[in-house]
Order: C-alpha cells, then sequence, then structure tokens
C-alpha cells in the first residue's frame, strides 16, 4: 500500500477544502476548521483518514463563500492596514496582502513582521486566527518547499486573524506573584446559564468584563516563568478546567489548551523578544475566557489529583477515538493534548481528551 507523507497530505486537503471561505453559513458566524482539522489528522499520523473527513466536514456544514479583494491594503503605510484590523468585510484584501508578502520575502520574516503587530487581538474570533495561523506555520515549516497550498493556507491564518482582530479590555500583565493554578483559583466566577449559546456570552459578556469583579485584579496576578514551563502551566490549568466545568459546552474552554498550545509551535519562529509579550496576551485572552464561560469554580482543587485516578485509555487509543469521532474540536484538542502531555506530562491531559470526546457529539461519516 502506497503511503501518503505529511505534507503532501495537508496540501490534498487544503485543495479539497479550497473553495470554503473564511466561517460558516448561517446566524453565527463561526470558524472554518477544515484545514486545521485536517492538518491535525496528519500530524497525528492518519493522512489516510483526511479524504473521508474532509468530504465528512464539508457535507455537514455550509460555508460562506470565500471573498475576492477589494481594495488594496499597504503594509508599509500604518494609516493602510492598521484601519481594517478588525474589518471581516476586508479579509479579502488582507488575503490579497499576505500573498503579496509570502510571495515577495521568507514565510519566517513575513510572519515575524506581522506578529507584534496582531499579537494585541490574540482573541480573533475565539482565537481561531492565531490557531489556523498556527496549524499553518507548522505545515511550512515540516518541509524545505512548502507548496503553493501550503503558503496559501499561512496566507489565510494570518488573514483571518486580522480581519477578525478582537482587542479585549484592561491590561494583563507577568508581574504578579500567583501561579497560574492561584490566579484560576483566586478569580471569582459567577455561574453560566447552560442554555446560553456561546455566542451570546460572548457578545453580551465581553463589553462587560472590566466591570466584573476580580477580572483587572486577575489581568494582573500572574508571575513570570520560564516561557515553555508558563505555556504548560497554562494548557494544564484548562485541560482541568475542561474536566472540571460539565455544566457547560466545553468547546469554548478547549480553545484555553488549543490556543497556548497552538502558540508553543510558533514560538521557535520567532525572536526571543516576543515571547513574553506573547504569553502577556495569552494570559489576557485565558482571563476572558476563564470569566466568560468557567462559570463558577466548583470541584477544580482536587481536580488533578481526581484525573490522576481516573482509568483513562492510552494515547494510541485516545487518538484512533478521535479520528473515528470526527469532530474538528476533539480533533485538534486531542493533538494538543498530546503534544503537552508529552512535553510535561500531566494526568489531566489524557483525563480532558477523553472527557471532551464524550461530551461534545460525534461528526456523522461521509455518505
Amino acid at each position: 500500500m502506497t503511503s501518503i507523507t505529511y505534507s503532501d497530505a495537508v496540501t490534498d486537503a487544503l485543495d479539497r477544502l479550497d473553495d470554503l471561505g473564511y466561517e460558516r453559513a448561517g446566524r453565527q458566524d463561526l470558524a472554518n476548521h477544515g484545514p486545521m482539522g485536517a492538518e491535525a489528522l496528519a500530524a497525528l499520523g492518519h493522512p489516510e483518514a483526511i479524504p473521508a473527513w474532509v468530504t465528512g466536514y464539508r457535507n455537514a456544514i455550509a460555508h460562506n463563500d470565500p471573498p475576492g479583494p477589494r481594495f488594496a491594503i499597504d503594509p508599509a503605510e500604518e494609516s493602510s492596514w492598521r484601519p481594517a484590523l478588525g474589518a471581516f468585510d476586508r479579509v479579502g484584501d488582507w488575503e490579497a496582502l499576505f500573498r503579496r508578502e509570502l510571495a515577495d520575502a521568507p514565510w519566517r520574516d513575513v510572519l515575524v513582521r506581522w506578529w507584534p503587530r496582531l499579537l494585541p487581538g490574540l482573541f480573533s474570533r475565539l482565537t481561531h486566527g492565531p490557531i489556523r495561523t498556527a496549524h499553518a506555520v507548522r505545515s511550512v515549516a515540516a518541509t524545505s518547499s512548502p507548496s503553493p497550498q501550503q503558503i496559501t493556507e499561512l496566507a489565510r491564518g494570518l488573514a483571518y486573524w486580522a480581519a477578525r482582530f478582537t482587542t479585549l479590555p484592561g491590561q494583563a500583565s507577568l508581574g504578579g506573584q500567583r501561579t497560574v493554578a492561584e490566579a484560576v483559583a483566586a478569580a471569582p466566577r459567577a455561574p453560566i446559564n447552560p442554555a446560553t449559546p456561546p455566542a451570546a456570552l460572548l457578545r453580551d459578556g465581553l463589553s462587560s468584563l472590566l466591570d466584573q469583579p476580580g477580572y483587572t485584579d486577575t489581568l494582573q496576578a500572574l508571575r513570570a516563568d520560564h516561557v515553555q514551563v508558563l505555556l504548560s502551566t497554562m494548557t494544564a490549568q484548562f485541560a482541568g478546567l475542561c474536566l472540571a466545568q460539565t455544566r457547560y459546552t466545553p468547546v469554548p474552554l478547549v480553545h484555553g489548551v488549543t490556543a497556548p498550545a497552538a502558540l508553543r509551535l510558533v514560538l521557535p519562529y520567532l525572536p526571543a523578544g516576543l515571547h513574553e509579550p506573547t504569553l502577556t496576551a495569552m494570559w489576557q485572552t485565558h482571563t476572558a475566557l476563564l470569566f466568560l464561560f468557567a462559570g463558577d469554580s466548583h470541584d477544580e482543587d482536587d481536580i488533578r489529583a481526581r484525573a490522576a485516578e481516573t482509568e483513562v485509555p492510552g494515547f494510541d487509543d485516545l487518538i484512533a477515538a478521535a479520528v473515528e469521532h470526527g469532530d474538528e474540536h476533539v480533533i485538534k484538542f486531542t493533538d494538543a493534548c498530546l503534544r503537552e502531555h508529552l512535553l510535561r506530562p500531566d494526568p489531566r491531559y489524557p483525563a480532558a481528551a477523553l472527557a471532551v470526546q464524550q461530551r461534545i457529539p460525534r461528526r456523522g461519516k461521509p455518505s
């Protein structure tokens, strides 16, 4: 049987997904997860599953048409590109810009140039902008000769981040005295009505974050640590929240793991001076996720100990179950938990991967 390489599998998937727009059709403008899910399947060692998965994804979810460019954005003129940040009707213009940039310069140079410009908007559509960018970075970095499809996907990841650029209220810092666990435990949180859709929580909650007791203190509470260690404590803590918070859909909180795990994929290609600002922006995003979607803090103190006592399949079985499950969030979350667990083992990762597989509905098989 002929085997297919990771890069070839990703390129084929991007070809199959090329005509899908940036977001799903309908009243909830949710991000296109096709390229991210397919790349994660390839990274998990299941490239053979991608064609059927792409077919199932396309059959299950309608997407808006890809937009075309309208007005050129000049990357050298701040007065041209800055007003276009967060303007989703300019996403075609952003894609055209990044296509030009990536045609004229090495992809890493483009990434380093735009990363600090986009970083304040890390929350971009519940972090889907930077996550899509990170999956594309992993793809192009895996080969010395990225395919045109892989380069286009990087342009689209950056374009989506820019067009859904979303700043959060307040100012985060890593100048506090608390660990991630201590900061999360100290944050006062209110219960969430489980019937409220995530889109409504976002719409109503973002504008009132500064009014929530403890929000500003939490932004300033975290103490600096080694970048890689801090990323690990961030992902492990939010994997624990995914385990403990069972009264609301887990989908928003899984991004508290997949987003910092995605940033870890990109950090090796950024100068060291951008590492701490990246983690500071991630902590601001974590604080928002905590106050918007974590609800009241119940049964969280001993979640690591309880996770260690939980009988969980090995990661080979968890990966196989995620592939069979088919949901894009489950696939990406399993990928992130596996990578994080390999770097710094913690029982919350496999337990959370299993719990999310059990709580998110399965994707139907393609017809």
